[in-house]
């Protein structure tokens, strides 16, 4: 077949298409690479060394027993016999492991992620809030937490004139009126100025119409403090401050003082010494004068984790290494779309063969018969078959290719309805040779054209397919690496960006080198080019 001119020249006209003939070799080169994932990317080593004696543990089983002399015959955890002594204190004896030595399915232990194990004690500078009820003659009648704006406590603000302390704009007045007038007004904001001539923020909030006009209005008001960037501090320890040693001891800040005291120091101690135990909540300080809600701020691990050395594509929900879930997925999502594509075409080249050559009332029954089975639900089958066989690899490809061989059958039975009455046929018909020849040699390899061209764009259909049920729940049973299931975490975790970004550029690289080499296979069989 590869000798025929025309083919030679589709040949040559696909690899003309720079762009479809590297989509290809790329999508070869990046199967190839997965069907060896065991290799690159997992926690079982390539090689063991042990008391001179040879060991292929990717080949052959070996239980806990040869190793460690337990008596327990399940299988080997070989990380945690790296570090026993056996391995430990004889250099004879040593394990060679892939490049990536993490497995797929390996939930990684917490403490062996490399974090800074350090506590950042942040001082976030709070503004001065206050409240005060004022009568209709503007006189106040209550006060809260408003020292700082009068410098006066807040019993002797009673029943003094709000303009004895603030310079009061017409248009806060006006507003104040409104409300007094049982009028709806909006939310509002003001500038004023106490006698010092400092600046302060007012809000009137909204009001809605009443049965009866109010009495007394609040005024809350609000200034941003004199020190206005965050403070931050890093303890390696309870006793060892990496950054920020000059403002524990007391220090200046943009001209304003920091000093804690005694008591605080302590207080801020004990709590940093609890936070590299447990999560604690916030405090607040007053510190010359200013508030600070202080926080202490320290990385745990917690799944998922977001990319760390050793782990370069993160961990999911489970604790597992993200990139070697990606490269097994490659594999399973590639196998899957080129078995079901080949099983499917091969269905529906038989079908659609069977119904386009003999015609009458078998391609009449046929096709009444391929329509009713169209119109089933898949999804809905299924749903069903996995909740009565369970979910597999087999009767996923079995389940989807029921259905998948539908379209190519139609084109076939056009192909051959219109090949069967041509003069090679029937020349071979005069000839006698049996109707299996015919089919095969005959007019096959003149109906491949739509085999050929719809092939790669049915591997990205189905490598789509398996993803999207995946993702929906009705995919690989757990814990198959799936890009699918990489992106239902993701919704579950939307903040964890990298099971959003790496697996869904992984399928969108697949699916777009198949859709070049698609493009590519269309182009080449096109008898207009």
């Amino acid at each position: 077949m590869f000798k025929n001119p025309i083919t030679q020249k589709r040949i040559l006209r696909f690899k003309q298409m720079k762009r479809a003939y590297y989509a290809f070799w790329a999508l070869l080169v990046l199967y190839s690479i997965s069907l060896f994932s065991e290799c690159i990317c997992n926690n079982i080593p390539l090689y063991v060394r042990y008391e001179g004696q040879s060991f292929f543990p990717l080949i052959w089983y070996y239980p806990d027993d040869q190793f460690t002399g337990s008596g327990k015959h399940t299988r080997a955890d070989y990380k945690e016999i790296l570090q026993s002594d056996g391995f430990k204190s004889n250099s004879d004896n040593w394990m060679l492991f892939p490049i990536h030595p993490f497995g797929p399915n390996e939930s990684i232990v917490p403490e062996s992620i490399p974090i800074d194990n350090t506590v950042d004690l942040v001082f976030q500078p709070q503004p001065f809030v206050g409240y005060i009820r004022i009568t209709h003659t503007l006189i106040i009648q209550r006060a809260y937490t408003m020292q700082p704006f009068t410098l006066m406590d807040d019993h002797q603000l009673k029943g003094l004139p709000v303009e004895q302390l603030f310079h009061m704009p017409q248009e806060l007045k006006a507003g104040l009126e409104k409300r007094f007038n049982n009028q709806s007004s909006n939310r509002e904001e003001y500038q004023l100025t106490t006698k010092e001539g400092t600046f302060v923020s007012v809000t009137l909030s909204s009001y809605e119409k009443r049965s009866h006009p109010p009495e007394r209005i609040r005024l809350m008001f609000r200034r941003s403090p004199a020190i206005q960037k965050d403070i931050r501090m890093v303890f390696a320890s309870q006793k060892k401050i990496i950054t920020g040693q000059e403002l524990w001891s007391g220090s200046a800040i943009d001209g304003h003082p920091f000093q804690l005291t005694a008591s605080q120091k302590k207080r801020l101690i004990d709590a940093v010494g609890m936070r590299f135990q447990n999560m604690i909540e916030s405090m607040e300080l007053t510190i010359n004068g200013i508030s600070y809600k202080v926080t202490f701020e320290k990385e745990d691990v917690r799944f998922p984790f977001h990319p760390v050395a050793g782990h370069p594509l993160g961990l999911d929900s489970a604790g597992r290494d993200v990139l070697s879930r990606i490269v097994h997925g490659l594999r399973i999502s590639m196998t899957f779309g080129m078995v079901l594509v080949v099983g499917s075409m091969i269905l529906g080249v038989f079908l659609g063969a069977i119904q386009g050559y003999y015609g009458g009332w078998l391609d009449l029954i046929g096709q009444r018969l391929t329509e009713i089975w169209s119109a089933l639900p898949f999804l809905y089958i299924m749903i069903l078959m996995g909740a009565v066989l369970g979910r597999s690899f087999i009767l996923l490809l079995i389940c989807y290719g029921m259905f998948n061989w539908i379209g190519i059958s139609y084109y076939m039975r056009a192909e051959f309805l219109r090949l069967r009455r041509q003069a090679f046929v029937e020349a071979a018909q005069c000839l006698g040779l049996p109707t299996w020849k015919i089919l095969t040699y005959h007019i096959l390899p003149n109906a491949l054209t739509p085999i050929i061209t719809f092939a790669p764009f049915s591997l990205v259909g189905a490598i789509g397919s398996l993803a999207a049920l995946d993702y929906l729940g009705f995919g690989l049973p757990p814990p198959t690496p799936s890009w699918g299931e990489l992106l239902a975490q993701a919704q579950a975790f939307r903040w964890a960006w990298w099971l959003i970004v790496y697996p869904s550029l992984s399928l969108f690289v697949v699916m777009l080198l198949g859709v070049f080499v698609g493009e590519g296979v269309r182009n080449a069989y096109d008898p207009l080019g």
